[in-house]
């Protein structure tokens, strides 16, 4: 699939541009913390990541966020009624921080993360967390 082929792309230029969450993807929100090291174990798996100080969101497709009910310490953020949520999206060539910005850029091979295969990961994330800082004591 080449570039022009997506369906939705971020915006050219140096403003931020507010997207319409469940037009064109949902997004899933976790901390900066959780969020590296899902990546590190969704590897080449993940799709477009935008990153905002401590936070991390992935693009899923449109109508994926309802099946993310009882995920503690993440957000699913879709088009659910009458409410309307927007997430502040960067331009294509802001890929560095700590200003918002994109951890991964959209491109023809990373767009949208499997909803399953990323909300396995960070269940599997958050589950390794007290061990984690059980061990780090």
């Amino acid at each position: 699939m080449s570039a022009n082929a997506l369906p939705w792309m971020p915006p050219r230029g140096d403003d931020v541009e507010l997207v319409q969450v469940g037009l064109y993807w949902d997004a899933v929100r976790a901390s900066a913390d959780i969020g590296e090291r899902a990546l590190k174990l969704l590897s080449d798996t993940s799709g477009a990541v935008i990153a905002d100080y401590g936070l991390m969101y992935w693009l899923i497709p449109a109508s994926h966020a309802q099946d993310w009910r009882g995920v503690q310490q993440v957000q699913a953020l879709g088009a659910r009624g009458a409410v309307v949520t927007y997430v502040g999206v960067p331009p294509a060539g802001w890929t560095d921080g700590p200003r918002l910005h994109w951890r991964i850029p959209v491109g023809p091979d990373r767009y949208l993360t499997d909803a399953a295969r990323l909300r396995e990961v960070l269940v599997r994330v958050i589950a390794a967390e007290p061990a984690e800082e059980a061990t780090a004591r």
